[in-house]
């Protein structure tokens, strides 16, 4: 785990190393689902999105999920990089995000049996087949929820052809230029769903045990180090409890990570929680997942970012200070202000690093 330097500078705004990338500080412009691609194509609207959080201040500026296949998308609007054809605007985010002074990552992600659903702001509702949706696909022939389309069972040589996609689209988001990476196995998306004991009810060497359920996460985090170069960072977020009687527990979390990090090709796990059914009754508060990093982190020894409704500067630096993370990950509050970090440096007492275009500006 990165070490936090003895300086009088806020731990928020201290670097961050990771193998061969330093980021300027320890925020995090978590992965956010815009919804608003064409066949897996972004535009404009992913450009200025990223870039305004990247002039905004972040340390490192994550895509939303991008895809490594067509039905791996949540909805038909998703973000993809399942071809070269959506390299060039992968590209055109990296070096956004770079010229901005941050380091731009990718989280490489596939739906599973939670794919071919609309957009949010539509209901969210699922898109039969017959509709323009498409089969998603799972550890097992039981849908996500009762209105949604029963799963394809994959089997495991379909599910070693999901590891390649995983691989390809690495390669894809490193000839981009993206400097950091992150495999999704949470929120009850595919990686998520064979790992939970809720969702993967398997008898063969992808089920039963806690070994044969994350066996697929650990086939996916080799295949990606295969096209990810050891100088760069490699991170995986995990759902380290389902909220669900019976489900996945912070305990089986923290067995999990020890399994990651012994492999040595992992630098960090992204700590979120849920996802994978919905009878889950999730507690939220602010900072309600941030005991789950901490856990992780102290149980497994690895370092691990902290998200989940964390809004001020002040719990980001109290988790920090305290040795409960090595990472800020933020969404809702930096949707709401992109400039979430220089007010957060204000109020810390840190530098405040404007952009010499807009030093004329004065941040309350």
């Amino acid at each position: 785990m990165p070490a936090f330097p003895s300086m009088s500078t806020p731990q928020l705004f201290q670097p961050a190393t990771f193998r061969s990338v330093t980021a300027r500080n320890r925020i995090v412009v978590a992965p956010m689902c815009q919804y608003s691609a064409e066949d897996g194509l972004g535009d404009d609207w992913h450009v200025q999105h990223l870039g305004a959080r990247a002039v905004g201040g972040a340390g490192i500026v994550f895509t939303e999920a991008t895809h490594v296949s067509a039905v791996g998308r949540i909805t038909p609007h998703c973000l993809g990089l399942w071809n070269d054809e959506h390299q060039a605007l992968l590209a055109r985010l990296a070096a956004v995000i770079s010229r901005m002074g941050a380091v731009p990552g990718i989280q490489i992600a596939h739906a599973g049996r939670k794919a071919s659903v609309g957009v949010p702001w539509e209901g969210g509702k699922p898109i039969a087949p017959d509709a323009g949706g498409w089969v998603p696909l799972g550890p097992t022939e039981e849908p996500f929820d009762t209105a949604h389309t029963a799963p394809h069972m994959l089997s495991s040589a379909e599910l070693a052809t999901i590891a390649g996609q995983f691989a390809a689209t690495a390669r894809r988001a490193r000839l981009a230029g993206f400097r950091v990476a992150e495999i999704h196995g949470a929120h009850g998306y595919l990686l998520s769903s064979f790992i939970s004991p809720l969702s993967n009810r398997r008898a063969d060497t992808y089920g039963g045990d806690a070994n044969g359920r994350g066996r697929l996460l650990m086939e996916v985090i080799e295949a990606v180090r295969g096209e990810w170069p050891d100088e760069l960072p490699l991170f995986v977020r995990l759902s380290c409890t389902d909220w669900v009687p019976g489900g996945l527990t912070i305990e089986d979390a923290v067995a999990l990570a020890r399994r990651v990090k012994a492999t040595g090709k992992v630098d960090l796990i992204d700590c979120s929680s849920g996802g994978v059914s919905p009878a889950q009754k999730v507690p939220t508060h602010p900072g309600y997942q941030i005991p789950f990093a901490e856990a992780v982190r102290h149980g497994a020894g690895i370092a691990t970012g902290a998200v989940g409704l964390i809004t001020t500067p002040e719990l980001a630096e109290e988790t920090l200070a305290n040795g409960r993370a090595d990472l800020i990950f933020l969404a809702r509050a930096l949707l709401a202000d992109p400039a979430w970090p220089l007010r957060a440096a204000r109020v810390l007492g840190a530098p405040v690093e404007l952009a010499p275009q807009y030093r004329r500006a004065h941040l309350p």
